[in-house]
């Protein structure tokens, strides 16, 4: 049996499905490869929208005066189209796939692990999963805004850790922003009354307050440390001194902070990320990984990992059980390393003519 299954070219590229009635049937079967519910498509007949329908399971039913039309008229023409069609779904394995596999082809009667609960097996497919999307699958997430006045970008609801920052100028071209060693975001922000002391509240507590290093931090010009060179600062420089600038040689400058881009802090306290005050209005990316568990969609498995990930979950159930030789355990740790290596090199995703075009580089000349 094909993996493809009654999934069509229309359901795939278009993402709808057609029918044709026949003057009896007001039900149709959906074929599409995740079926989808009744506020994730539209329904026309004989081109004309309508909301009189419900999805349930692989089977949508009219009701209505859309059942009379199917009931009264025949080769009146259904087309079911989805809202949000997405591609390259074929190269993933969801969890519960994984995870039926697995209780069919590794336990039972006659088989090395002859019998483990499935909850055990979800779970250490789910921690696999996570493993492997820190440095494996790399499940790396972009989210995209314009940064307001308050010069903050919450954290998405699943981050991990980050990846990249940058902001999109007018050609589209990502400048990358680096994080900044320059000042803090303080985690705890004491509220003092005028004699300094610390204030409290009815139970006792500290009171906590704004950061004023934050708001200092959001006041103060950038291109005070970056070395950038304003437009009443070339009044003062010869043309000579102009060029030379340009070519790092202005005094104290530090490599560190000489980029114009701008920079960014993490703030632990609030969740989210700080900018500097030169990026209000940019269009900022954030490239963040996730551990690949934030939603059912999203706990699938590329296909290039998916021996690796049953390996993984091999090896977590017989390293618990008792009784079990420990060459046994150490033969499919092993294993478990040898096919997460494989897995490794498989996502690299190296491509010798891309590679070749990059090496070309090393023959250029520097002329100084």
């Amino acid at each position: 049996m094909s993996l493809l299954g009654t999934v069509t070219e229309e359901n795939y590229y278009n993402g709808s499905q057609t029918f044709i009635g026949d003057g009896n049937a007001f039900s149709f079967t959906l074929t599409f490869e995740t079926l989808p519910t009744n506020n994730q498509v539209r329904a026309f007949l004989n081109n004309a929208e309508t909301f009189e329908f419900t999805i349930s399971g692989a089977t949508i039913t009219f009701s209505g005066t859309a059942q009379n039309l199917l009931e009264t008229n025949e080769d009146v023409v259904v087309e079911v189209k989805l809202l949000d069609n997405t591609f390259g779904t074929y190269q993933y394995t969801s969890i519960k796939d994984i995870v039926d596999n697995f209780m069919i082809a590794y336990v039972g009667d006659g088989k090395l692990i002859d019998h483990v609960a499935k909850s055990d097996v979800i779970f250490h497919a789910k921690r696999g999963l996570q493993e492997f999307s820190y440095d494996v699958l790399k499940t790396v997430k972009s989210q995209e805004i314009e940064l307001g006045p308050s010069l903050s970008m919450p954290m998405p609801q699943d981050y991990v850790n980050y990846v990249k920052v940058c902001y999109i100028d007018s050609s589209g071209v990502r400048r990358i922003i680096y994080p900044t060693s320059l000042t803090t975001n303080p985690t705890e922000p004491m509220l003092q009354d005028e004699n300094y002391n610390y204030v409290f509240d009815a139970d006792g507590n500290a009171v906590e307050g704004s950061s004023v290093t934050e708001e200092r931090w959001k006041a103060f010009d950038p291109k005070n440390i970056s070395g950038d060179l304003s437009s009443e600062d070339s009044l003062y420089l010869t043309t000579s001194d102009y060029l030379r600038s340009d070519y790092g040689q202005r005094y104290g400058a530090t490599p560190e902070t000489t980029q114009v881009n701008g920079f960014f802090t993490i703030n632990e306290r609030t969740g989210s990320f700080s900018f500097s005050s030169d990026l209000s209005g940019k269009l900022i990316v954030l490239e963040y990984i996730s551990d690949g568990l934030g939603t059912d969609a999203e706990m699938k498995v590329n296909k290039l990992a998916e021996e690796a990930l049953y390996k993984h979950i091999a090896y977590n159930v017989l390293a618990v059980k008792r009784n079990i030789s420990e060459y046994i355990v150490q033969r499919y740790k092993k294993e478990r390393r040898a096919a997460l290596r494989n897995a490794k090199i498989r996502l690299s995703n190296l491509k010798l003519s891309e590679l070749t075009q990059v090496m070309r580089n090393k023959s250029k000349q520097i002329k100084h």
